[in-house]
């Protein structure tokens, strides 16, 4: 007998479901296309679903709000550097990344893009999403004040919202252009702009 674990479906079919929103956005998401991914059957798939609109709910809660806590919030919570934490994810991100990928953008952007006029439930979840992340950035940069890192005329709330508004730009020229020196050459320019946000002597001993 081969035996059933619901926790893994569920989560298969979440993963089959954000590949295909990532090619052809959630409106042109098809229940059929999932079933052709996961190889399950749609009696299987209703059975923790019960409509396509909780499955892209489900997607945002379950998959790109963790992925954000994991990969953001959860390094900033431990930095002593905000400003070099910040460069090391977005390092991070950007490593091994090919055209294609590049052309697919951030899923958090483009469901917002695509769902947020619409749907006031996905504009709801979209919005704890960048708050829990631009909460985590202003955080991250109060505690850079108090330790001395980042400058003191810094506003944590309005620099984390702008950082935040920057990435999301970012990826989506990107996207667009769908060419690599684009994205390298606006990334510079966003680490020139997070290097500015340190004190100057801490600035000083980070470049020596």
């Amino acid at each position: 007998m081969v035996s059933r674990n619901p926790d893994q479906t569920r989560r298969k079919i979440l993963d089959a479901a954000l590949e295909e929103i990532h090619l052809r956005g959630f409106q042109g998401m098809r229940v059929e296309h999932i079933l052709q991914r996961t190889g399950l059957t749609k009696g299987a798939l209703y059975h923790h679903f019960t409509n396509k609109m909780a499955i892209g709910y489900a997607i945002v809660d379950e998959i790109l709000g963790q992925d954000v806590m994991e990969r953001w919030v959860g390094p900033l919570k431990t930095s002593e550097n905000p400003v070099l934490t910040l460069i090391e994810i977005c390092e991070s991100e950007r490593a091994g990344k090919t055209v294609s990928e590049i052309e697919k953008g951030c899923p958090i952007n483009n469901l917002s893009q695509e769902m947020s006029p619409i749907d006031e439930g996905f504009r709801e979840r979209l919005d704890t999403v960048y708050f829990r992340w631009s909460e985590a950035i202003a955080d991250a940069l109060v505690r850079g004040q108090q330790s001395g890192v980042v400058r003191a005329d810094v506003d944590p709330q309005k620099v984390a919202r702008f950082l935040l508004a920057s990435l999301q730009g970012i990826i989506g020229v990107a996207k667009c252009c769908k060419n690599e020196q684009v994205l390298d050459d606006m990334a510079e320019c966003f680490r020139s702009y997070l290097l500015q946000l340190m004190e100057p002597e801490v600035l000083a001993q980070a470049a020596s």
